[in-house]
């Protein structure tokens, strides 16, 4: 069973990584909570919130 991470750089949540295909970050947790889906970063207001500017799932926190 695979888990997800998510980046520590950029929140992206990824199955099996060494590197971030968002971001380029290599540092990675297991511990977050919570995720949006962003297909449409241009048109949502989440998403400028967050600065985030790709389409993907993101985690919305993170611990440790």
């Amino acid at each position: 069973m695979i888990k997800e991470k998510a980046c520590r750089t950029c929140r992206f949540i990824v199955e099996d990584a060494k590197v971030c295909p968002n971001c380029g970050g290599n540092t990675f947790t297991t511990f977050w909570r919570g995720y949006i889906v962003i297909t449409k970063p241009e048109e949502s207001e989440i998403a400028k919130k967050m600065g985030i500017t790709k389409p993907g799932k993101f985690a919305l926190r993170l611990s440790r």
